[in-house]
């Protein structure tokens, strides 16, 4: 009698094993574990920029990115990293990429970012400065790092560097019959609201015609750069003369992000 109670149990606890791993039930609750570790993190992480606690969301989102490679929402985490990027840049905190500088009496703006290849708009952006007034003994957010930008025309973005790390990426339109220069350039001049000095004809800042839109970063190879555009929605496609064009929204920001002197590779 024994013998067959213990057959009988042993007997539904197989087909009950058999029966819910064909349903996909005894792997569900692992499943669901991993789910609630991600929305957990993702919370987490929302949590940590709402009260600007930058440095730590980002760490939270490039757990996330490491911990669930599969997930469908890796893009738009990254995306948060380099959003993340960009208000640490822009803000008072200070990063493993920049240094609280201690203004010293005859100090300029000019000065300070020479000394140390930024740029007078970006010190001022990162310290809510109003003018370029500074007084001595004031102590101010520096950035540090060397920038770098690589263009890849096969997939028409712009993904600006710094230390090696991805800070921010941007959708750009380039040359029509792949006509952006390919190699590595430099910055050499940098020009608000340029003027277009087109074959027969100058296009001033304002006009609806000057494609060059808000800014100009001219490479050390004559002709070339990367400017803004009237013509926003073509963005993302291969239709320039082999300019690199941007939102001016975007190449804004890298006018003031940028120095002359930063390095550009263009690939195909």
């Amino acid at each position: 009698m024994l013998v067959g109670v213990l057959i009988l149990i042993v007997t539904t606890l197989v087909t009950f094993i058999i029966f819910n791993t064909k349903k996909g039930k005894i792997s569900r609750p692992i499943k669901q574990a991993s789910t609630g570790s991600l929305v957990n993190l993702s919370n987490q992480a929302r949590d940590l920029e709402s009260q600007g606690n930058l440095l730590g969301a980002k760490g939270v989102y490039k757990r996330l990115i490491n911990e669930f490679p599969n997930s469908g929402q890796i893009l738009d985490w990254q995306n948060k990293i380099e959003d993340i990027n960009i208000k640490s840049l822009f803000s008072s905190n200070i990063t493993a990429q920049s240094i609280l500088y201690e203004i010293k009496p005859g100090d300029t703006l000019i000065k300070i970012a020479s000394e140390f290849n930024t740029t007078p708009d970006l010190i001022m952006k990162s310290n809510n400065l109003a003018s370029d007034k500074i007084l001595a003994g004031r102590k101010i957010k520096v950035w540090t790092a060397p920038f770098s930008m690589l263009v890849d025309k096969s997939q028409n973005i712009l993904m600006l560097k710094s230390n090696n790390e991805i800070i921010k990426t941007y959708i750009v339109a380039t040359g029509i019959n792949n006509s952006t220069p390919v190699g590595t350039f430099k910055i050499i001049n940098k020009l608000p609201n340029p003027t277009w000095f087109k074959a027969g004809a100058v296009v001033p800042p304002d006009s609806p015609e000057n494609i060059l839109g808000s800014r100009w970063l001219g490479f050390d190879l004559r002709g070339y750069g990367i400017h803004g555009t009237t013509d926003p929605q073509n963005l993302g496609k291969q239709i320039t003369e082999g300019c690199i064009r941007l939102s001016n929204t975007d190449v804004e920001a890298l006018y003031t992000i940028i120095p002359v002197g930063t390095e550009v590779t263009v690939v195909d």
